[in-house]
């Protein structure tokens, strides 16, 4: 069955880094476009970044502080996060798409807690 696992979150003190993984099973992982979201308690999920399943394209709402990449052969995504700031505290999703651009996910993963302190 599908599967997508994120890992990676947890406590960090403001202007750290974190590093998400999302280890991906059970569909065909280099023909989907990826995404990661977060929400954050009392907020509506929100786009993060998303990348085509070449790895070519990407979508990132921060590009400053944010990377997103893939690696095909191991059916992993991941996600760079620089800089962080306490209102990128949030549960964070990855999430599988068959079109690109990515109006629409096909799976989910059950998230990864991060939180920012001040």
């Amino acid at each position: 069955q599908v599967q997508l696992v994120e890992s990676g979150g947890g406590l960090v003190q403001a202007g750290g880094s974190l590093r998400l993984s999302c280890a991906a099973s059970g569909f065909t992982f280099s023909s989907y476009a990826m995404g990661w979201f977060r929400q954050a308690p009392g907020k509506e999920r929100e786009f993060v970044a998303s990348i085509r399943s070449d790895g070519r394209s990407t979508y990132v709402a921060d590009s400053g502080r944010f990377t997103i990449s893939r690696d095909n052969a191991k059916n992993m995504m991941y996600l760079q996060m620089n800089k962080l700031k306490p209102e990128d505290t949030a549960v964070y999703y990855c999430s599988a798409s068959r079109n690109w651009p990515s109006y629409e996910y096909d799976y989910w993963g059950q998230g990864t807690q991060v939180t920012v302190s001040s």
